[in-house]
């Protein structure tokens, strides 16, 4: 496993030793030793989610204000563009986000540590996305920043517009919404 910290360091993308032949492939998704010593820390999950989305589908980007939940994302279907963005005010990358590339083909995982928002765009006809995360759904400290806000300027590999739900499309701006310390 081939750990790469991201332009925000605390980001991980994690890509699996792959052994393939003839017959097909093999690799280890996920293994708790291996990860909390790639991590630095001792990480629980608690909750995984598995969604299928269609191309141009734009999910997020989410967080939860309490009860905040780290998430080890991938693609076992497809490819989306993966976007996590900093909500810790007192971080230096505050505001900032990154993007990634996931697909079934390149088997790339990132860790996102609470703290973050998160979201995806479908970039294939379909994408199933995967995630742990570490602590359970709470609708009620659920949030939702605006995918497009121009103070993240998030560089979408988009053609129009994006297929967002109803809480997606009404979600707030960087300077209106709740913040981690």
């Amino acid at each position: 496993m081939k750990v790469t910290p991201l332009a925000i360091p605390e980001i991980l993308l994690i890509e699996p030793a792959v052994y393939g032949d003839d017959r097909g492939f093999f690799f280890e998704s996920f293994n708790q030793a291996r990860f909390n010593e790639a991590v630095g820390a001792d990480i629980s999950f608690v909750q995984d989610n598995h969604s299928k989305s269609a191309k141009g589908v734009l999910r997020g980007l989410h967080y939860q204000i309490r009860q905040a939940q780290g998430k080890l994302v991938r693609v076992v279907e497809g490819e989306v563009f993966d976007v996590a963005v900093d909500m810790r005010k007192s971080s230096s990358t505050f505001g900032k986000w990154i993007g990634e590339t996931l697909s079934a083909e390149n088997r790339r995982q990132v860790w996102i540590p609470p703290g973050f928002a998160h979201g995806f765009l479908v970039l294939s006809q379909t994408a199933q996305f995967l995630y742990k995360t570490t602590d359970f759904y709470s609708p009620e400290h659920e949030r939702s920043l605006i995918w497009n806000d121009p103070a993240l300027a998030i560089n979408w590999p988009l053609d129009g517009q994006p297929a967002l739900s109803a809480k997606d499309a009404a979600a707030t701006r960087l300077e209106n919404a709740d913040l981690f310390p």
